[in-house]
């Protein structure tokens, strides 16, 4: 007599077969009455079909079968700020697109891989398409389905792709080959794997499946001592390539630990086209979103051309260039290395100048809380300038950069303390912003005011 199956020996097991078969009734039916249904409507149905494949052999894929048990639960009672703009449903991993908006990532991936470079909500252009993990989304989300008692599947679980075939993957190599032989095979082969790891996440997935990959991808650029004497569009396309490739989380670490990578990068910062510079700009802001890495780029001396960079000024790089500094900065160990580098000394030029004055004020503001950069802050005059935003700019989280760093300068040092005085009793600037500003704002003008208060009152009694 044949063994009995799972599915007829255990009541809990055959209750969630019937949940599923009753879920995939429902999305076939959808599939087959509905012109316009959706590809995710596709991906439902084969993820019901595959949690009942792995019931009925006893494998309990914990991707799969939470997956089809959070559907059962989230339509019931999901926030709506937990749900992705796109697919409608609770996210599994969100990301933030470069116009702010959250979304999931496999939905807002598949997006822009269709070539869309706008915002779906708010359809503003992108500046840049690398998304940024939502950290506080993802923990709220993660408390909720607690307290509801579900289970968050594993993001990478859930946002896989399709899987290469055979013949795909075949090409993969046979492309990576070409990269060894003549300048026409390795421009044609670097130009395919810049397309191919630009549509389609499983390529870049593939760079992590071979430990060699990575170095092959480099062996055009790491073959002479210098890039000058490498073609310009091979250039370009290898290390967009890299750039791509970064995008898979599994990748970061390993693309930053190759150790030609980080090198190569900062040599393209110095001496590539405008857009392999700024490409490599933002290879380097993606790499970074890894603390280890931050800690691994910062010692390789990347601060140092990509505040070249931006002292250089160009349009096409500035927005990229700016969001690698302030990821790199994050960790303390790399304000000190931007700051003996230059950074304060560029970033108080262009803010003065009026260029990517939000973006910069931030990193700034980060920098305030290293002695040296204050230092060079009231040797170039900052404070002025800095009133002068906060007393003109309509934008409050300029403002709120503005006053902390204000306030940074205040407690150290008391030559500026003038300037602080004499502002506040000409425009009232200070006090506007204790009334009006942020939380942060307030507190941190209130802190300037009570700071002034004393000193006048110290002078008086004395």
């Amino acid at each position: 007599m044949a063994k009995m199956g799972v599915l007829n020996s255990d009541p809990t097991v055959r209750a969630r077969a019937a949940e599923l078969k009753k879920e995939l009734q429902r999305l076939v039916r959808t599939i087959v009455d509905d012109e316009d249904y959706s590809i995710h409507i596709i991906d439902q149905a084969k993820d019901a079909l595959c949690a009942l494949r792995e019931l009925k052999f006893n494998k309990r894929s914990t991707a799969t079968t939470t997956t089809s048990s959070l559907k059962l639960h989230e339509a019931v009672s999901c926030p709506e700020e937990f749900k992705c703009p796109l697919s409608k449903e609770l996210m599994r991993d969100p990301v933030i697109l470069a116009s702010g908006q959250t979304y999931d990532r496999p939905f807002i991936q598949k997006w822009l891989n269709a070539g869309n470079r706008t915002c779906p909500r708010t359809q503003q252009v992108l500046s840049y398409t690398v998304l940024t993990h939502n950290h506080l989304i993802k923990e709220m989300i993660s408390q909720w389905c607690k307290n509801q008692g579900i289970q968050l599947p594993n993001p990478v679980q859930y946002g896989k792709e399709e899987g290469v075939t055979e013949a795909e993957r075949d090409h993969f190599f046979s492309l990576l080959e070409k990269l060894s032989a003549a300048l026409p095979q390795q421009k044609e082969a670097a130009k395919e794997l810049r397309f191919l790891t630009k549509k389609m996440p499983s390529f870049r997935a593939l760079f992590g499946e071979s430990v060699d990959a990575i170095p092959q991808l480099l062996t055009p650029l790491s073959g002479s001592k210098s890039q000058s004497g490498v073609h310009p569009d091979l250039q370009e396309d290898v290390i967009t390539t890299l750039l791509n490739l970064s995008i898979h989380d599994s990748n970061k670490k390993l693309v930053t630990e190759t150790p030609m990578v980080i090198p190569l990068l900062m040599e393209a910062l110095r001496s590539g086209t405008i857009e392999t510079r700024s490409n490599a700009a933002a290879a380097l802001f993606t790499l970074s979103a890894l603390d280890s890495n931050k800690a691994l780029i910062g010692k390789s001396g990347a601060l140092k051309p990509l505040i070249d960079l931006l002292d250089e000024g160009h349009p096409l790089a500035m927005k990229d260039v700016a969001s690698s500094i302030f990821n790199l900065c994050i960790i303390h160990e790399n304000k000190a290395r931007a700051v003996r580098d230059g950074a304060v000394r560029v970033i108080l030029k262009k803010i003065m100048d009026g260029v990517l004055v939000d973006e910069l004020l931030a990193i700034l503001a980060m920098l305030s809380t290293h002695q040296r950069a204050l230092e060079e802050m009231g040797e170039l005059e900052a404070v002025p300038c800095l009133l002068c935003i906060v007393r003109e700019s309509t934008c409050e989280r300029n403002k709120e950069n503005c006053i902390a760093i204000l306030h940074t300068v205040c407690l150290n040092d008391q030559t500026k303390w003038k300037a602080l005085r004499e502002e506040e009793s000409t425009h009232g600037t200070i006090s506007k912003l204790a009334q009006d500003g942020t939380s942060r704002a307030k507190r941190k003008a209130n802190g300037i005011l009570e700071r002034l208060r004393r000193a006048v009152n110290i002078t008086h009694t004395a």
